[in-house]
């Protein structure tokens, strides 16, 4: 996949759908759709973000679901199994050493439709920035429902009848987290660290670790807490 470049120079324009967005749209949902009430079922309570929250879609678009609090990693992946999902991967990934870690529970063999959900509490602003790309449940997906939120080139997506409409993050970050109902500071946050990648190319994560057959998200989170002390300092109190 070409790496989006961050859009610098402020721009303004109207995008129209084509029949063809609309259907690939229509076609991430529904899976997105049946996702999300396999894990309803179950008391879990999911959301979806990125690109297909807002509607500006693509053929390599992702289904990325997210569950908000912490529980039982057993539950998810028995909830997911017993309704007929394989899992081709499980990850603990932990993006900086302050970061929350989070489990990942990867559904196909493109690594293109992914669960995640906490494995200690989130902090408030780490919720904010998934509400900076835009998050949907599953009543608004229902609904056909399309929110605002910023793509990978810092631009702000707003959904219109006929496709969206574009405009600059940079140099307008108030009004972005005013659109968005988010704080100025995690607008901020995610335009330095965007733009620092952008600059330097994708610097990775902290911590990725992808689990064994036989080994559980909470045991595995145990092993890195004891291996790796910056870890271990960053959760303090946390769970």
């Amino acid at each position: 996949m070409v790496r989006e470049k961050i859009m610098r120079k402020p721009e303004y324009r109207e995008i129209i759908y084509s029949e063809k967005q609309w259907r690939i749209l229509s076609e991430l949902r529904r899976e997105a759709i049946n996702i999300l009430e396999t894990l309803a079922k179950r008391g879990i309570q999911g959301i979806v973000h990125g690109s297909i929250a807002r509607g500006d879609v693509w053929e390599g678009s992702d289904i990325d679901v997210f569950i908000p609090y912490t529980l039982p990693s057993y539950i998810t992946e028995y909830t997911l199994e017993s309704s007929g999902y394989k899992i081709y991967a499980r990850y603990i990934v932990i993006a900086t050493p302050s970061s929350t870690p989070k489990a990942y529970i990867v559904l196909d063999e493109y690594e293109r439709k992914n669960i995640s959900f906490p494995l200690a509490k989130l902090k408030p602003r780490e919720y904010e920035f998934y509400k900076f790309g835009g998050i949907l449940g599953l009543k608004g997906l229902k609904k056909n429902r399309r929110v605002p939120g910023v793509d990978k080139r810092l631009v702000l997506i707003e959904p219109t009848k006929n496709g969206h409409r574009e405009s600059p993050v940079i140099g307008y970050e108030n009004i972005v987290a005013e659109k968005l109902g988010i704080s100025i500071d995690t607008v901020l946050e995610r335009v330095r660290v965007l733009s620092r990648r952008d600059k330097i190319g994708r610097t990775g994560v902290f911590v990725k670790y992808e689990l064994s057959p036989d080994e559980g998200f909470e045991e595995a989170l145990e092993k890195i807490i004891r291996r790796n002390p910056l870890v271990r300092r960053a959760l303090m109190d946390r769970f």
